[in-house]
C-alpha cells in the first residue's frame, strides 16, 4: 500500500520558461504510478491567460488557495534575479514554512524563497550564472554556488533547469523512498542521482575524449562489484591512467571525487537492498562494499540522518510488498 498523496503546488507566472513548468510536474504527476504519491496543482498570483517566454498563453490553473493546504509548495523559477515577488505569495510561503511545509525553490526560485526569508542563514543555491547576484541581493543566505540542489531541512534549492530534475528526485528519494525516486527517474529516462555540482558546466562543456568513453565504462563496470574495495589507484590502472590524469578526467566527468561517487553509489545500492530484500544488515554492508556495519551506519546516518534499520522499517511497507530473499 502507498501512503496518503502528498499535496503538491506548483506556482506559475508570466513569462514562466515550460521547461521549467514542466520539471516538478513530470516528476510529481506524470503516470498513473504518480498520481498515488502525489496530487498537483499548478497555481498563479497573477491573471490569467499566461504569457509564457515562448509566447503562447497557458491558463486553467488555481489561484494560490491550493498553497494553504500543500505538503510542498515548488518555485519553479523567477522572472529576474532584481524583481521583487508578489507580497501574497511572500507570505503564504513564510505562514507555510512555519506550519512545516516542504518550500522548493528551482533554478530563480531561490531568490523567491530569499525573499522570503527562507533562506536566511540557511546554504542555498542557484543557477551558477546568477548565484554571485544572489550572494550580493541577500547576504544571510550561504550560497553554494557549485551544487546541483541544497536540502536546508524542509528548505530545498536547485541549480539551474535540469538540475530541478535532480532536486525534485531527491525529495521524493528521502520521503518517499529509493524505490520511488528510481521509478520515476527510469520512466524518464534520467539518472536517479547524479552526485557531484554544476561546476563542470560553468564557461567550459565537457569536452569528448576517448579517456571519458573508458571511464565510462569504468563506471559501469564497478557499478556491478561495488563489494571489491576498489581504490583510486586499482581504477586508474584499470583505464591506465596516471593517478592525477584519472583524478582530473574523473572529475570533469562525474563533479564529484572517487572516494565521494563511490560513497554515493554504495548507499543507492543499500537503499535498494534494504527497500527489496531481507538481507541483514550485516550483509548489506559486505554487498555495497562498506566492509562493516559501522561503516554502512556512519555514511547512511550523515547522508539520509537515520539508521539502515530505520530506513528499512519506513520503507519496505511503502515498496514492493514481496521482498525476495
Amino acid at each position: 500500500m502507498h501512503p496518503q498523496p502528498l499535496q503538491v503546488a506548483i506556482v506559475a507566472f508570466q513569462g514562466i520558461s515550460p521547461f521549467h513548468l514542466a520539471v516538478p510536474s513530470v516528476v510529481f504527476a506524470e503516470g498513473p504510478h504518480n498520481k498515488s504519491l502525489f496530487e498537483v496543482s499548478i497555481c498563479s498570483a497573477e491573471p490569467q491567460p499566461l504569457t509564457c517566454s515562448l509566447g503562447y498563453q497557458l491558463s486553467g490553473f488555481a489561484d494560490l488557495t491550493p498553497l494553504q493546504s500543500a505538503d510542498v509548495i515548488v518555485i519553479p523559477s523567477w522572472r529576474s534575479p532584481d524583481e521583487h515577488p508578489p507580497e501574497v505569495l511572500l507570505d503564504i510561503l513564510r505562514q507555510r514554512a512555519k506550519q512545516g511545509a516542504t518550500i522548493v525553490g528551482l533554478c530563480l526560485g531561490a531568490f523567491v524563497l530569499a525573499a522570503a526569508g527562507l533562506l536566511d542563514e540557511k546554504q542555498a543555491t542557484t543557477h551558477w550564472e546568477c548565484a554571485d547576484e544572489l550572494q550580493r541581493l541577500y547576504p544571510e543566505v550561504q550560497v553554494m554556488a557549485d551544487l546541483l540542489y541544497v536540502e536546508s531541512g524542509r528548505v530545498l534549492t536547485s541549480a539551474g533547469t535540469a538540475a530541478g530534475l535532480d532536486a525534485c528526485l531527491a525529495f521524493v528519494r528521502s520521503r518517499l523512498g529509493a524505490s520511488s525516486a528510481n521509478q520515476i527517474a527510469r520512466r524518464l529516462v534520467i539518472p536517479p542521482h547524479r552526485d557531484g555540482g554544476q561546476a563542470q558546466y560553468i564557461e567550459h562543456p565537457l569536452p569528448q575524449t576517448t579517456g571519458h568513453d573508458r571511464l565510462s565504462l569504468l563506471l559501469q563496470t564497478v557499478r556491478g562489484q561495488l563489494e571489491k574495495p576498489h581504490t583510486l589507484d586499482s581504477l586508474a590502472s584499470a583505464v591506465a591512467m596516471s593517478r592525477r590524469s584519472f583524478t582530473r578526467q574523473f572529475r570533469q566527468l562525474t563533479g564529484t571525487t572517487v572516494t565521494h561517487w563511490l560513497i554515493a553509489e554504495r548507499l543507492n545500492l543499500a537503499q535498494q537492498l534494504l527497500e527489496h530484500t531481507v538481507q541483514p544488515i550485516e550483509r548489506v554492508a559486505e554487498l555495497t562494499g562498506f566492509g562493516s556495519v559501522e561503516s554502512l551506519r556512519h555514511h547512511f546516518r550523515s547522508r539520509f540522518k537515520t539508521s539502515p534499520q530505520q530506513w528499512r522499517r519506513v520503507f519496505t511497507s511503502t515498496s514492493s510488498s514481496t521482498m525476495p530473499v
